[in-house]
């Protein structure tokens, strides 16, 4: 039994037996996983995550936890895991400016199909933008357009793959908007709205990790979104995802990734044309 004296005044009084050692365990595994960087700040927001897979095994240590999964957990119990540690934060036209950039390069695009893949879908907010943005670009030509979303957590997959929301999720974009693309739910799905069956046609969900050594997703894409992901991995993971994303973009396609990330440690790969708006590096000026 672990002396309360190796606890922190924080871990002392806690449900769950967990230890520094265990954090460091807990950040080894979901690296190994799944390449994310667990900041030494996040050390209570993953016991508060973990602690109902503890609560599920009959289990009092993340001791114990962490030997199950070394030893005897299953394919569904690391994606538990997983899923528990991922963090998905998003909205409907999350960093606009990119949603009105997509738009002006799919109206000038020739062609008949065009293809978008977003990389880090959660729940189905970015997808459903990007697909809400091209027929908007495209009208009746949108039916011409491919998105594929993919996220390492199959929980959020599901939730996007069903495109049913909370009003309040809709409240920022424009009403004529929201009765273009939703239906409003009634009786007992009032508060409800649910993306219109045309535009969940134009998206296919599916699990990806990103550490994958090879994607199974299908290119060349027209343009890849992959925001705000990129911040979970350290340098060299990052520049190892975006090397294996590089051939999937069209020569003349557009990567685009969240506000606060920079790939100038890829220069040689891709460069910057926009607010965080990316190129092949080889590209040629128009």
């Amino acid at each position: 039994m672990v002396s309360t004296a190796s606890l922190t005044p924080v871990q002392q009084g806690r449900e769950f037996e967990y230890t520094d050692a265990d954090f460091e365990a807990v950040r080894k595994l979901i690296y190994d996983k799944a390449g994310i960087s667990l900041a030494p700040i996040k050390r209570d927001m993953v016991y508060s995550r973990l602690a109902r897979r503890l609560r599920s095994l009959g289990l009092s240590r993340f001791r114990d936890y962490l030997a199950f999964l070394r030893e005897k957990a299953d394919e569904d119990e690391w994606q538990a895991f997983t899923n528990a540690l991922t963090t998905n934060l998003t909205s409907f036209f999350r960093e606009a400016h990119h949603f009105r950039i997509l738009g002006e390069f799919l109206a000038a695009r020739r062609g008949s199909e065009h293809t978008i893949w977003c990389s880090a879908a959660s729940t189905g907010e970015e997808p459903y933008s990007i697909a809400m943005t091209a027929v908007d670009a495209l009208g009746p030509r949108a039916k011409s357009v491919s998105i594929v979303a993919t996220d390492v957590d199959t929980n959020v997959l599901k939730k996007g793959e069903e495109g049913i929301y909370s009003a309040d999720r809709l409240e920022r974009m424009p009403a004529d908007q929201v009765q273009k693309y939703f239906l409003r739910g009634t009786r007992g799905n009032d508060g409800l709205a649910r993306i219109k069956p045309e535009l969940r046609a134009m998206i296919r969900f599916g699990q990806l990790n990103l550490l994958d050594p090879r994607y199974w997703v299908q290119g060349p894409f027209d343009a890849i979104f992959c925001r705000n992901v990129l911040i979970y991995f350290d340098k060299a993971t990052q520049a190892s995802i975006l090397r294996k994303m590089a051939p999937l973009l069209k020569p003349d396609g557009l990567l685009f990734v969240g506000h606060s990330e920079s790939l100038f440690h890829v220069s040689d790969t891709f460069k910057l044309q926009g607010k965080t708006v990316y190129v092949h590096a080889q590209r040629k000026a128009a």
